[in-house]
């Protein structure tokens, strides 16, 4: 493997959903229990978390049709958005995997939900998965 990046652990996936209430239904019905919901403005979304383990499923249902999950929602319908690996240090992780060549959507960290910091890979260059790197306080 070339450079030093790891992930910590997959941290969360990220399902779009036009209805959150409808979702969170569905995976109540499987036995999963909503931890906690959240607006993130920057994002223009509205989440609920579900965890699962170490690992988490985060709804995301769009505040506004021109948001990213709502281009999402209007071309691909409902469905997983994106993965989610914890890292530490995101600048350096984001610093390396450019190096490494790979293409970036945000050059520096931004805001994310529960307090966390986020950056995203384009799906590009990761073989069409849109990947995001997560640190958590």
């Amino acid at each position: 493997m070339k450079g030093q990046f790891k992930p910590d652990h997959l941290d969360h996936i990220g399902i779009a959903v036009a209805d959150l209430e409808e979702a969170l239904n569905l995976y109540e019905r499987l036995g999963l229990i909503c931890e906690g919901r959240e607006e993130v403005p920057g994002q223009k979304v509205n989440t609920a978390v579900l965890p699962l383990g170490r690992t988490r499923l985060e709804l995301l249902q769009p505040t506004q049709a021109d948001s990213p999950i709502g281009k999402f929602l209007a071309q691909r319908g409902p469905g997983v958005h994106h993965l989610a690996l914890a890292v530490e240090d995101i600048e350096g992780k984001l610093r390396e995997l450019k190096e490494q060549g790979f293409r970036v959507i945000d050059e520096e960290p931004r805001p994310g939900a529960g307090g966390s910091r986020v950056a995203f890979l384009h799906p590009k260059g990761t073989l069409g998965t849109l990947i995001e790197l997560v640190e958590r306080s």
